[in-house]
């Protein structure tokens, strides 16, 4: 019988029942195609899709921001806490092996109570024991292998969490980069204006003294040259902020950045094909939010297993003698094994608090899952129409600059010949101004609605840019 028993114990320990429900992904509502989807899109969504602007400078910031960003080494590091945390709840699984010695020596009183010690015996003796002990907890409800699971699924959340941190790195870093060579433009543009108004004014000044314009007309000018001055302050300090801000991203301290190609002289990428559905398995925070969902679903079975009772086995082999150099003797040996169970009688609800605060942790989690599903429809839905709206606004914006160049220039005709005021020129210079303005912005808008195109798709490009992270050996497993 005590053969029999042993294996029968181990049987179910590593074939019983597992308790708790099995994970299934949810039914979730997805789009047929996207309402603003491209009809000339293609394949890239496993390129390097930050080459296609061409420019060899952003190439080099994003693989910069790749290997320093502070961001990208803290999600490493947590990739390896959670690995950590993995370790910890899987040994649990396996029999926890341990090793122990003592040695003392001790000292019994001679009147030891109604039984004093014998005079012919010596009060001083010697203890030493040397032990191996193994305990193993047999997983008969399934409480670990669920908690194995849990933690598992965790680890793999976090390494989804670290592909995300990388997906929205890239994203950032083409973004600050575009902004900023979108701030150069307009930058070059407010000096060549103030330039212009600044000649001007030495013309109108001189025009004045020789009594030719009123001092109105003069005033009118000094002010447009003014203004035109303050707007070149403002744009060299929305510059340099710009650059700081890249530059954290690339992991240095604040400085300046290295520029390559003008933003009138990059190359816009092509846009992206894919159905709504790929964006579950494409985009790095679903398949995260899935993971979060697993993980606590695992854990529902972890708490329901709490009810039922703990069984164990225990055994010990060692030695035990008063003289060292008999410790490891055939009559110093002592042995013993044997099975512990424990099992809840009365809890006061807290088993029940368990389960209740597990399920409840599940459909937030489910529901999270699900919200996150729906804001990623959201976000390429936003950048397809971005990305198209803004390529027709630069194309009218694009017509308004060239009519405003030509008015701006009948304008100041009509003024020199006599044929009207200097408030129609005045006019026609700031509408020129504010108009070469905004179509820089819509140019840089339009690149940066294909950044978040790439984003919000997602793709194996992460996969890629993953690789410019760091070098096989110090990749996290």
């Amino acid at each position: 019988m005590r053969t029999f028993h042993l294996p029968l114990v181990v049987c179910l320990g590593l074939t019983g029942c597992m308790l708790g429900p099995d994970y299934q992904r949810p039914t979730t509502d997805t789009l047929a195609t996207y309402r603003y989807a491209d009809q000339e899109a293609h394949d890239l969504s496993n390129t390097l899709w930050w080459e296609q602007f061409k420019d060899p400078a952003l190439n080099d910031l994003i693989r910069t921001a790749l290997a320093e960003n502070k961001d990208i080494k803290i999600a490493a590091a947590r990739v390896e806490e959670f690995q950590g945390r993995y370790g910890v709840v899987r040994s649990q699984m396996f029999p926890q092996i341990g090793a122990g010695a003592q040695g003392s020596r001790s000292r019994a009183p001679r009147d030891n109570g109604p039984v004093p010690l014998d005079a012919n015996v010596d009060p001083i003796y010697n203890n030493y024991q040397a032990t191996l002990s193994v305990s193993w907890e047999l997983d008969i409800w399934g409480r670990l292998r669920r908690l194995n699971e849990s933690a598992r699924a965790d680890l793999l959340a976090s390494e989804e969490g670290r592909r995300t941190v990388i997906l929205s790195l890239v994203s950032s870093v083409a973004s600050s980069y575009i902004l900023l060579r979108d701030l150069d433009r307009e930058l070059e543009i407010a000096r060549t204006t103030a330039k212009a108004r600044g000649d001007s004014y030495e013309i109108f000044k001189l025009r004045f003294g020789a009594g030719t314009i009123s001092e109105m007309e003069l005033a009118q000018n000094l002010s447009e040259f003014q203004r035109t001055q303050a707007s070149v302050s403002q744009f060299e300090s929305q510059v340099a902020q710009q650059e700081n801000n890249l530059a954290v991203l690339l992991g240095r301290n604040p400085g300046p950045i290295l520029r390559g190609r003008d933003l009138a002289q990059l190359t816009l990428p092509l846009v992206p094909a894919g159905l709504p559905s790929d964006l579950l398995e494409r985009r790095p925070d679903l398949r995260q939010a899935e993971l979060d969902l697993i993980s606590a679903n695992a854990r529902i079975g972890a708490a329901k297993a709490l009810y039922f009772p703990t069984i164990s086995l225990t055994g010990l082999l060692g030695s035990v003698s008063d003289q060292l150099s008999n410790l490891f003797t055939g009559p110093a040996a002592t042995w013993s094994y044997g099975v512990a169970a424990s099992m809840p009688i009365f809890t006061a609800g807290g088993i029940a608090g368990e389960v209740q605060q597990a399920e409840a942790f599940q459909q937030q989690t489910l529901l999270a899952y699900q919200k996150t599903i729906q804001s990623a429809f959201r976000d390429v839905e936003n950048a397809l129409v971005a990305a198209s709206k803004s390529r027709e606004q630069m194309v009218s914006q694009a017509n308004q600059v060239e009519a405003l160049r030509t008015y701006t220039r009948f304008a100041r005709l009509r003024y020199d010949n006599g044929y009207t005021s200097y408030i129609e020129v005045l006019d026609a210079e700031r509408s020129l101004f504010d108009a070469e303005l905004n179509y820089t912005r819509t140019r840089g808008s339009v690149f940066s609605a294909m950044v978040d195109v790439y984003k919000a798709t997602g793709g194996g490009w992460v996969t890629e840019a993953d690789k410019l992270t760091v070098t096989a050996s110090e990749k996290p497993p």
